[in-house]
């Protein structure tokens, strides 16, 4: 999810900004705010991903506020004013929307910080701060505690998100290098094929992890070397 951050000094215009953002499913309203110095203020405490803003407002404008920003999160331009596109751009803005916009002007801005956001390294994840996924399968998309998930399986362009207790995976077209950099450091990749979630280990047996009685994944030779190491780390006895 895109924890965005809508700014705008007019009731309506940040009205129908705050409905768009909760009509795109991989968007998350974290705040909104009528003043770049409210908006500076909840910044003080809390973060986002991206901001939403409006330029033209009274005390601090839209294009200042970014400006001041010591590490500004993905922006999105919204105004009245085409002459602010250019410099909209040069402070480095995801999109620019022209007031009045409509839904889909409003979509292809979210892709384009879905994209800049998809293109940006991933951070270290720890169960605490990044809990949950938000996993696109058929015509669906379906929330996943990450903690759940017992295991991942390749298959071709897709991978099979396998959870506890379901007798189903999950199955998603994504690649298992996305997979790996989103999920937390409690998950290692055994194989190609396999994500296993360290926690859900029932046994190691030669060059085999048993998951349970019925699934037993394949180590594969260029992983052996860092899954023993994490053995090593909690083995007990000679």
């Amino acid at each position: 999810m895109i924890r965005c951050l809508a700014i705008d000094d007019e009731p309506l215009a940040l009205q129908q900004l705050v409905a768009y953002i909760k009509k795109v499913p991989f968007l998350e309203l974290a705040a909104q705010c009528q003043s770049a110095l409210e908006a500076r203020e909840f910044l003080q405490h809390d973060t986002v991903d991206a901001i939403f803003c409006d330029i033209n407002m009274p005390d601090l404008n839209g294009m200042d506020f970014v400006k001041s920003l010591a590490f500004p999160p993905l922006i999105v331009f919204t105004t009245a004013y085409s002459e602010y596109a250019v410099e909209g751009f040069r402070v480095n803005a995801v999109d620019y929307l022209l007031k009045p916009f409509g839904l889909q002007d409003f979509q292809r801005a979210a892709n384009r910080l879905k994209e800049r956001l998809d293109d940006t390294p991933a951070a270290p994840t720890t169960p605490s701060t990044q809990d949950v996924l938000f996993l696109k399968t058929d015509y669906r998309i379906v929330k996943v505690n990450i903690c759940d998930i017992r295991y991942v399986e390749a298959m071709s362009e897709y991978l099979k998100v396998w959870l506890e207790n379901e007798p189903k995976p999950i199955i998603t077209l994504l690649s298992m290098k996305k997979m790996e950099e989103r999920l937390p450091d409690y998950f290692m990749r055994i194989h190609r094929s396999y994500i296993i979630n360290l926690n859900k280990i029932q046994e190691v047996n030669k060059n085999r992890v048993i998951m349970d009685a019925e699934t037993y994944l394949p180590i594969g030779d260029m992983y052996k070397e860092g899954f023993q190491a994490y053995l090593d780390t909690k083995f007990l006895g000679k």
